[in-house]
């Protein structure tokens, strides 16, 4: 079979989960085919079966803002007809699934039949699809999917009701290769500790894009409360809009000299490797990869309690949840885990456990069937 993968190439979730599918794929010998305006952070290009095919688009100043979604509906449908795709896996909502609509419009016309397989991964439904400006064209494009998923019930539920949905939405949550974030000695990943912090200093750790959403600077006043305490330090990975905001906040408390700020990075295994608590207080999260990232790095998560994460994080066993933006009890939270090296250790432990459930192998076969419903004849 020959899969078309449509995503955006960036460090967020919905590009990591389909950049891992795409792997995972053409491993089992599947012909894979990434279709997107530059290689995927975390696209292995030289791997059996993978391949890349870059969306140009060319400028021309008649355009305000260049059309992205018509330059990726042509090269989808020339795609699909020179390599003689089966199957177009679209991730996110907005442009891919209109787009992915469109391309299978053009090849009709020449006789070719593709099937679309749209993914659902969050703020594609619950921020940016339902807006005005997109709700129609999103809502069009999900009822004219071949087969639609969603990474949790949460983010099923939350299409529904937004949306005027005429058909099923199967839910396949996103999943982790747990070996790649086994610590060391269980696992590849050989964690210097000592490199980060002093011994007797705990490491709080969060990882997102510093959208607003993401409630970064709640992090920050997390951290502060707990440093009043126990000695710690706070790693902070990625880059985004609300980064400047996020250091003014940290000088303001005092804390600054305890973060270390990483950037956007490719080496997430290693820096969990080093973790003893992962922060998320979103105020929206549809599943929670980074969440789940964390766990499978025995490192359990102090979240907000919106979305899917109670889908993920179970609360008293593998982290924490509470009320969006309740500061003080995601504080105090994360104190019960750090005050008792005994009930930390047990919720690592249960935290890598429950990752466990995730596991590619599990989620692997469910695409696999929905691929084959649609091309193979029952």
């Amino acid at each position: 079979m020959r899969i078309g993968i449509v995503c955006y190439p960036t460090f967020g979730g919905s590009g990591v989960v389909a950049t891992e599918l795409g792997m995972a794929l053409a491993q089992k010998g599947y012909e894979v085919h990434f279709i997107t305006y530059k290689p995927p952070v975390r696209l292995d290009l030289i791997a059996s079966g993978i391949h890349f095919h870059q969306v140009q688009i060319q400028e021309y100043s008649l355009f305000h803002y260049q059309p992205y979604e018509l330059a990726l509906s042509s090269r989808m449908a020339q795609v699909v007809e020179k390599y003689k795709i089966d199957i177009l896996h679209v991730h996110y909502a907005i442009p891919h699934a209109y787009a992915a609509y469109m391309a299978k419009q053009m090849l009709a016309q020449k006789g070719i039949d593709v099937r679309v397989v749209t993914t659902l991964h969050g703020t594609d439904i619950t921020l940016v699809g339902s807006h005005p400006n997109y709700k129609t064209a999103v809502e069009f494009s999900i009822n004219n999917s071949d087969v639609v998923t969603s990474v949790s019930q949460s983010l099923k539920d939350d299409t529904f009701r937004l949306f005027d949905i005429k058909r099923d939405i199967e839910v396949v949550y996103n999943f982790i290769e747990l070996e790649k974030y086994a610590k060391h000695p269980l696992g590849a990943v050989d964690c210097q500790r000592k490199n980060i912090a002093k011994e007797d200093e705990y490491i709080l750790t969060h990882i997102s894009n510093y959208r607003p959403v993401k409630r970064a600077k709640d992090v920050v006043r997390i951290f502060a409360k707990v440093a009043a305490i126990k000695p710690a330090k706070l790693l902070l990975v990625g880059e985004g809009p609300e980064m400047v905001e996020v250091k003014k906040i940290a000088k303001e408390l005092n804390v600054y000299h305890k973060i270390l700020f990483l950037g956007n990075s490719t080496e997430v295994a290693k820096i969990l490797c080093y973790t003893d608590v992962f922060l998320l207080p979103s105020k929206s999260e549809s599943f929670g990869l980074a969440a789940l990232e964390a766990m499978a790095a025995r490192t359990p998560v102090i979240s907000s309690n919106t979305g899917g994460l109670p889908e993920v994080n179970i609360h008293g066993e593998t982290g924490f949840l509470s009320n969006v933006g309740d500061v003080e009890d995601m504080a105090k939270n994360t104190l019960k885990l750090i005050e008792n090296k005994g009930v930390l250790e047990t919720f690592k432990e249960n935290a890598q456990q429950r990752a466990a459930t995730f596991q590619m192998d599990a989620v692997l076969p469910k695409y696999e069937a929905i691929y084959k419903s649609l091309v193979v004849p029952v």
